[in-house]
């Protein structure tokens, strides 16, 4: 397992923070899904808790690393949504998922060494369990390092985002995605990253799973309701039935690509009849349904409601 290329800096530095023993207590690890920063928290952790590792790099065979391996090693904490007591999965992390945490870091490693414990997604935590974490923050005990992941780190409570290291994942230049994708065997590594923002992991995710083809309905669609055809039910339909997450983001593209158009005077490919100022609303009432989407709100009438707009 190595570094991705645009992680090779944060790596490098935390390594060297590491053989100064000037490691945090608490780390951020933050940025957008697909740039692989749950990848690279497995192996820090792997290479901290390694007894015969080289450069913050797991020898994979020493008795901590054969623990790892096998999901065993009692000094790795992994919290994540717990059960409900009917045994449904939570859509949160509570303040007894963390008491408990809390309870355990303030014992002894079983091994001697470090105790790491990850919480992920930490922009789950409702506001008591936000709360519950900070005395840990605020002392640690020796040799313990909590490990917070976040797609979302603005959830966060500030309280909780200034006590540890941040280490931000951003986006990487073009020609990198571009270079790292046709590694990976991505035939059509432009129009891959194209569709993903610019983000390589998505992309890469995404190339052999049909989200091309997907992008490609979404402004066929687009545009047929711009032009009178079709019926806004007809699409929510379609929608829902396949990949209506994605099928926004790619909503969301097309929107700011007809902007984008009609600022540079170009053909706008979708021929919305919305002026720009309508269009941009559009654009955020978009990214407004994708997160509504994750809630309890009738996904087919978020839908309807959206594309009866643009109709």
């Amino acid at each position: 397992m190595s570094a991705l290329p645009w992680q090779v800096e944060h790596w490098s530095r935390l390594q060297a923070r590491r053989r100064r023993d000037a490691l945090a207590h608490a780390l951020l690890l933050c940025g957008a899904p697909g740039l692989g920063k749950r990848a690279f928290a497995q192996r820090f952790v792997h290479g901290l808790l390694c007894s015969d590792g080289t450069d913050g790099n797991a020898c994979r065979r020493c008795r901590s690393c054969l623990l790892i391996e096998a999901g065993s090693h009692p000094d790795v904490i992994r919290l994540s949504f717990g059960l409900r007591r009917d045994g449904t999965p939570r859509t949160e992390i509570v303040v007894d998922q963390i008491r408990e945490l809390s309870a355990r870091l303030a014992m002894r490693s079983q091994l001697g060494g470090w105790q790491v414990a990850t919480i992920d997604p930490a922009d789950a935590m409702n506001p008591a369990a936000a709360n519950a974490l900070l005395k840990t923050l605020e002392e640690p005990a020796e040799q313990t390092m909590l490990i917070l992941l976040a797609d979302a780190p603005w959830r966060l409570p500030q309280t909780i985002r200034s006590r540890c290291q941040r280490i931000e994942f951003q986006l990487p230049e073009a020609a990198v995605a571009v270079a790292w994708l046709q590694g990976e065997g991505v035939s059509d590594a432009q129009a891959a990253l194209a569709a993903a923002g610019g983000n390589p992991g998505l992309a890469a995710a995404w190339a052999g799973q049909g989200a091309l083809e997907r992008r490609t309905e979404v402004r066929r669609d687009l545009a047929a309701l711009a032009a009178g055809r079709g019926q806004p039910t007809e699409v929510v339909k379609r929608w829902l039935d396949d990949e209506p997450v994605q099928r926004l983001w790619f909503a969301a593209q097309a929107a700011a690509d007809e902007l984008r158009g009609r600022s540079m005077h170009d053909t706008a490919p979708l021929d919305s009849a919305l002026d720009a100022e309508a269009l941009g609303a559009w654009y955020d009432a978009v990214n407004r349904t994708r997160e509504g989407l994750r809630g309890p709100l009738r996904a087919d009438l978020l839908l309807l409601e959206l594309l009866a707009r643009w109709h």
